[in-house]
Formats: structure tokens, sequence, C-alpha cells
């Protein structure tokens, strides 16, 4: 077996260690083609454990491992993909017309495991979600965490079951029709396991970010950075039969050279896609309210296929719960006009001033070129109710009738809709940050960190969950047992007719963004918001007092879905919606 490794920090000496019976150390030899890298053939099957010696220092696991059963500090382990049987042959299934859920391994079940996250897959069927959003596996320290300081980009969290409950997992998915996307984070590593510097400029100080020096993709040595990332993210797609990829972040990319890495990543991609004959795709998370993000690399764009949708959620958290510190305060001013542009334009900042960055921010939308599909819209993500001082979702604070309108927004609305797992019946169990550093002063660091960083928004320190407490993942973890009580059960049945109703009707599915209309209260005199999407109709009252509204002599409509008993409008267009409901019209 060929082993080969990247190592241009090494002076003279690189060792392969193989333990067995007695350790086998094998000197590497440059690899004459190929600058810094060093390879050896050595005798050695799927498990067999290794790592890398530089300089007759200390053994450390491989950069591209592909498992480390002993976690991020321990030996690396070989992986065979071609060992595994596989199910039948996946055909895929594309972005357009999804419905995603996004999904952490380590608490959707008590147990935390790929495979007992496998065997609540039908749920997802019923529901009617398209493709399975799980945040990140790759190995961190400890048991349980959200996933976002691992190391090992080539590697499955060993107790999440590791690489084959993964591919476990994938079959599972695909036999139910479902496709998979896993969350990745190229933008930086966890400071726990992190062996890379010793290896290679993997990372420059010529750029800083919120997590310290940046991933070198613009300095020199970054030809062989931007290739592990790049291979990375195939190997996932192509060994683990993978449908797409969410990219953490990736305004934290910096990137100065003339070729974006995210453009190389897209085409490299498609290129994939193509070879596999399956659609294949990336989902960027971004902070740059920039529609070339997602602009076609023939167009000048990086040629990403989504994007989150951050302006969207802001304005619909704001209409809801009044909310308007820190970057809600801008949609806070009028929540539903901002509501209103964002259905039908995506973006709220499009070159406006904001003020919670205290500049301009944001680029207009070409809604007659950019599909509508290329935005995913959601009530709630891990980050915005994780991020939260005690983890608490909308379900916390609001009634069942204003989670219903929340649902009919994002799943009527002109976007790819994304759930959050456990809102559709919605879950009374917080999603709160939680840890299990095995280094005590890391651990200690992130717990007062944490703590200072709500006390100066006015939360009493005792009063935030410690993340290193074992309760706080228990806390976490769904609880399958409210679906079957009400109004849990309500919201479910709810949320599979919206979807139901998403799939069916091709006027929800149409791209079209320049054909939406939006109209909303104004003046103080009501809290609803009405849009048209063809010959659908969606009008949504959040107050307390029934809502009033024209919708204008358009011919009869009939009530598609109602939250609750609702006429349809009469001969003159008025609507009566009772309060904190909604109703989806039809002709």
């Amino acid at each position: 077996m060929l082993f080969e490794v990247w190592a241009p920090e090494a002076e003279g000496r690189v060792t392969l260690h193989l333990p067995g019976p007695a350790v086998a150390e094998y000197a590497m030899e440059r690899d004459p083609q190929r600058d810094g890298w060093w390879t050896v053939r050595a005798e050695a099957a799927d498990g067999s454990r290794y790592g890398y010696a530089l300089d007759g220092g200390p053994v450390h696991p491989d950069p591209r491992s592909r498992r480390q059963p002993d976690g991020p500090d321990g030996l690396s382990a070989v992986v065979e993909h071609d060992t595994f049987v596989r199910g039948d042959a996946w055909a895929g299934r594309p972005l357009s017309g999804a419905v995603l859920y996004e999904l952490h391994i380590g608490t959707y079940t008590r147990e935390g495991t790929f495979d007992a996250a496998a065997e609540r897959l039908s749920h997802l069927v019923e529901l009617g979600i398209t493709h399975v959003e799980l945040m990140p596996v790759c190995p961190f320290p400890g048991t349980h965490g959200w996933g976002y300081e691992g190391v090992s980009l080539w590697a499955v969290h060993e107790p999440y079951g590791g690489p084959q409950g993964l591919k476990r997992f994938v079959d599972a998915a695909h036999e139910l029709g479902l496709g998979v996307v896993l969350d990745v984070v190229h933008n930086h590593l966890g400071p726990s396991g992190n062996y890379l510097p010793l290896f290679g400029p993997y990372f420059t100080d010529t750029h800083h970010t919120p997590w310290g020096s940046a991933v070198n993709l613009d300095a020199p040595g970054s030809d062989e950075v931007r290739a592990y990332l790049r291979g990375s993210a195939l190997s996932w797609l192509r060994d683990y039969r993978l449908d797409g990829l969410r990219l953490d972040a990736v305004h934290a990319l910096a990137d100065t050279r003339a070729l974006h890495f995210l453009e190389e990543l897209s085409a490299a991609v498609d290129a994939l896609s193509g070879k596999l004959n399956r659609p294949l795709f990336l989902i960027a998370e971004s902070d740059l309210g920039d529609p070339r993000t997602t602009t076609p690399r023939e167009q000048g764009g990086l040629g990403l296929h989504a994007q989150w949708n951050d302006d969207f959620h802001h304005a619909l958290h704001t209409a809801l719960t009044g909310e308007s510190q820190g970057y809600y305060a801008d949609f806070a001013r009028d929540p539903l006009k901002a509501l209103t542009k964002t259905l039908t334009r995506a973006f709220f900042h499009d070159g406006s001033y904001s003020s919670f960055r205290g500049r301009a921010h944001g680029r207009p939308v070409d809604r007659a070129s950019t599909p509508a599909h290329r935005f995913l819209a959601y009530t709630q993500t891990h980050d915005q109710v994780g991020n939260r001082a005690l983890g608490d979702r909308l379900s916390a604070s609001l009634s069942p009738g204003l989670l219903a309108c929340a649902a009919a927004l994002v799943l009527t609305g002109p976007f790819t809709p994304m759930l959050f797992m456990g809102e559709e019946w919605g879950a009374r169990t917080p999603w709160q940050f939680f840890t299990d550093h095995t280094d005590p002063e890391l651990a200690e660091a992130v717990r007062r960190g944490r703590r200072r960083e709500f006390a100066a928004h006015g939360w009493a320190e005792e009063d935030i969950p410690d993340p290193q407490d074992p309760r706080t993942r228990a806390r976490s973890c769904l609880d399958w047992s409210e679906l079957s009580g009400e109004p849990h059960s309500r919201l479910f049945a709810w949320y599979r007719e919206l979807i139901a109703l998403r799939r069916t009707l091709p006027d929800l599915a149409d791209p079209d963004l320049a054909s939406v209309r939006a109209a909303h209260s104004a003046d103080g005199a009501g809290r609803w918001i009405a849009y048209r999407r063809g010959d659908i109709r969606v009008a949504v009252n959040l107050s307390k007092d029934p809502a009033t509204i024209g919708l204008g002599r358009n011919g009869r409509c009939r009530v598609l879905a109602a939250w609750e008993p609702v006429e349809a409008p009469g001969p003159d267009g008025v609507l009566v919606l009772p309060p904190e409901s909604c109703v989806v019209l039809g002709g």
C-alpha cells in the first residue's frame, strides 16, 4: 500500500509508523515529482493504525486521515472504501424542489449515533423532506459537541459510528429516497488535535479570522492547501455518496487569488457530478449579501448552487418576536416591510445601510435571472437557536398559531425551505451550546468565554448553561414522545400538509422570483402579510385580533389549507383571517 504525506516543514526525515505486535518504522523518500511530498510502500490493510513522525519527533496522525478511531490525538487508521458493500445505485436528488432538514447526529436521538438516527428517517419521509442536512461529522475532542471544532477533514467522528456508520446512514437515507447533505468547515479547524501546522503552511498570518490565523488559500504553499480542501470535499461526495455540501461561513475564507477557491471548488464538484452522472450541489453560508456567490461561473460568479438567506430569517424573526437587539435592529424598524422585501427580492440589505455593521451592506439580486431556489429560507437553524443564551427555540415563546404562520411563510414562499430538527412538531427541548473538551484548560476557557459573552448582554453568569456539563447536551436531545401529544401532533400535520402542497402545486415550485407579489399591513393597522405566487395566494395574520385583508377581485378561490377554519374570500375579494392564523388559497 502506498503511504504519502505532504510535509514541506520536514527538514530531512519523515518516517511512517505502523504499530503491530512490534512497531514497524519505514523511512519515507521525497517524491521527485511533487515538491514537499514524501512516500513509502508498506504492508497494511483496512483498519491498520499508522502515523507520521517528522525529523525524529513524536508520531502524529495523517493530515489526510480517513479515520481516527481513538480521537483527534490518536493514530490514524487505513480505510479501504471499496470494502464497504453499498446499497442499490443512487440516481441522486437535485436541489431544485427540495425541502431540507438540518439534523445534528449527537442530539437527534439520545444514543447520538448514525445508526440510531437512521432508525428515525421514516419520520422525515412521512413529513415530506427530500434532503437531510447533517451538521459537521469530522472528529472533535470527546464524545459530544456541535462539530464546528473538528479536525481531520477527511475523517468521521468515531463516537457517531465512524466511516462505516456514515455510509450505513447514507445508504438508509437513499433507500428511502432521501438525499444527504453534509456541513463542512473549511474556514478554521478546532484548537485541539490540530497538527496540520507541523506538516506544512496550512494557515497564514496574511489574514486573520475570528478563530485566529486564516486557512492558507493565497499565500506561499496555498496550492497544496487548496488541493487538500478540494480533495476532502470531493471525497465526501464520491466515497460516501453524499448529494451536496453546506460550506460553513464562506465569508471567512480569505482568498485574494484571481481564481477564488470557491469558484475552483464549484468547478470540481460540477465535473464530479458529470462523471458520476448524478446531481451534486454546494450550499454556502455567507454573510456577504452577495448574489455573485451563486451566480454561474460563466456569468462571472463563483458558481455555488445556493446560499443561506439570513436576511429572510431576521425579517421573519423580528416580525414574530419583536426582538430588536444586535443584527435584528434594522429589520425590527418595520418587520413586515422587511419581510415583504425579502420575500420578493431575497436580500434586505442590498446596498442599504446596516446599523449593525455601521456601513452599507449587500448587493441587489437580479430577480429576472436568479432562480429563487438558490436561496434557502428558514425560521430556525442550529445557529439561530444554539447561539441564544439559553438555546431556546421559537416554541418556548410563541403560540402554536404563530409557529404555524412561520411554517407557512417558509414552506409556501419562493425559496428552498429548510427546517431545523424538531421544529416540525414545535419541540420544547432547547438546543444549547455544548462541548466535551478533554483539555481542562481549554474546557475552562470555553466555559468562561461563553458566560462572559452573555454577561455583557445582561445575563447572570450562573444562568448560562455550562457547555462542558453533560446535562447541557442531554437537555438538547429531541424528546420524541412529544410528537404524540398536542399541540405537537397538530403542528406536525400542518407542516406535512404544507410540504405536500408545495410538492403538488406547480405555482409553489416556480423559481421566478420576479413574479412574486406581496403586500402587508401598514401604519399599525394590524399585523398581516399576503403574497401571490401564480394562482396561489397566502395570507398570514400575526396579530391577536382578526385581520380583514383585501386580496382583489380576481375570481373565486378556495381554501387549500388553513390553520384555523376560515371562509374563502367572496366576490369582493375580502378575506377575514382569524388571529394568529394563516391560509393558502387557490383557484
